[in-house]
């Protein structure tokens, strides 16, 4: 049996774009054990995928603001431990930042990274025993695939398996809603309230629920204000995203802006809108075998006409 160790950490649409890789992972090396360094905050998503053997919690960002305290060192000394108490005989880091690449140098092991011309951060690329040339101008789940398959010696193939089966995630008994995914940090990735608001009015004249969930302060405010224009919706509360794989996995349609739910609801095959404002998705949009619509680009703005006539296609299909 061999042990490899793949380190995405963050956030949680690269965390996701992951998870394909490990699927095909898996699939070559069935006898393998399987780890994975990712923070703490996406682990719950990670344990969810059932090739995953070990899921090995960093704090990197939390760690960021209390580096002095007692507590912190302990965690440090934990997570080196966790790390270090295997001689992998791949380690992968598909994230290639230098902080990635750093946690891949404190395991044991042959690590794997992207070459020069494949990585953002350069300097990442010198950490790494043996770098692989992956072209820039793929998917990231693509690039993710490429280069796991050439740490591990296999070709990647056929289509994308995310390995989440979501109907064990479906709450029973929930009916029939829409969950609304507003909340992004970037700004120019934002949609309108007023848009919201009338799209979820179409969407209830379709006999939907409406679930309005938020991440922080400022998009639960979003959220509450949406919903009180919107009779019978649901702002719930904040919950760990194990508990939000849940909620998309039993929703009619999801229909959000760019950010990781929305990759996590194509990797669970939700019909999905994705709502593209202020980034590119040839690169880094949603992917997957369900029914998925990405309306918009990068410096436009959907219309609502638009965005409720491709939900009710993919609820349709």
């Amino acid at each position: 049996m061999s042990d490899i160790l793949f380190i995405k950490t963050s956030s949680l649409g690269d965390v996701v774009h992951h998870m394909p890789a490990v699927t095909e992972a898996r699939r070559h090396r069935p006898d393998a054990h399987l780890a994975w360094v990712v923070e703490e905050a996406f682990a719950p998503v990670v344990r969810l995928h059932p090739a995953v053997d070990e899921v090995i919690p960093v704090a990197s960002r939390r760690w960021r603001g209390t580096l002095l305290r007692p507590r912190t060192f302990d965690e440090i000394g934990r997570f080196l431990g966790a790390i270090r108490k295997s001689r992998y005989d791949h380690i992968i880091d598909s994230q290639g930042l230098v902080r990635s690449a750093m946690i891949a140098r404190l395991a044991r092991g042959r690590r794997h990274g992207y070459d020069t011309s494949s990585i953002r951060e350069k300097l990442a690329s010198s950490l790494y025993d043996v770098r692989h040339a992956v072209d820039r101008d793929l998917h990231a789940i693509e690039r993710n695939r490429i280069l796991t398959g050439m740490a591990l010696g296999y070709a990647p193939a056929g289509d994308i398996d995310f390995g989440l089966d979501p109907g064990p995630l479906r709450p029973a008994g929930a009916g029939r809603y829409a969950v609304l995914l507003h909340a992004t940090a970037r700004r120019e990735k934002q949609w309108p309230e007023d848009r919201w608001i009338a799209a979820g009015r179409a969407l209830q004249a379709g006999h939907l629920g409406l679930v309005v969930p938020f991440g922080d302060d400022v998009e639960r405010d979003r959220s509450r204000r949406i919903a009180a224009a919107l009779p019978q919706s649901e702002v719930p509360e904040r919950r760990p995203l194990d508990a939000m794989a849940r909620l998309l996995a039993g929703a009619a349609v999801v229909v959000g802006v760019d950010t990781g739910l929305v990759h996590l609801a194509a990797a669970l095959r939700v019909p999905l809108v994705a709502l593209f404002t202020g980034s590119n998705p040839r690169l880094t949009g949603p992917r997957g075998t369900g029914p998925i619509a990405i309306i918009g680009r990068n410096g436009g703005m959907p219309s609502v006409v638009d965005v409720v006539a491709a939900a009710e296609r993919v609820i349709a299909s």
